[in-house]
């Protein structure tokens, strides 16, 4: 699952796997073992993957279908519009 998770993210953000092991800093045989499913990334590279890709460790992992939204930088205000946005299309995404 993970080893989907992080081709189809890798994929998403148009970005090679030279490009993202780069980022990581490891080599490309590393990223291209793990999309295989011959190898699984440590945590702290999943950790990592996470934040580059704005999703939680769950998704990455398989375990949750969630992602996240990089809020740093926003101040309270902001914060609190952003969480009521979501609400408000979950509510609308439920009528349907």
């Amino acid at each position: 699952m993970i080893a989907d998770r992080i081709k189809m993210l890798r994929e998403t953000k148009n970005i090679s796997q030279a490009e993202l092991a780069k980022k990581l800093g490891i080599s490309r045989s590393s990223v291209n073992a793990w999309e295989l499913g011959f190898s699984c990334p440590s945590m702290g590279y999943v950790v990592e993957m996470s934040n580059l890709f704005h999703v939680s460790t769950d998704y990455l992992l398989g375990q949750k279908q969630n992602t996240s939204i990089d809020i740093s930088g926003l101040d309270e205000e902001q914060v609190r519009l952003v969480y009521e946005l979501v609400e408000h299309f979950k509510k609308e995404k439920k009528k349907r």
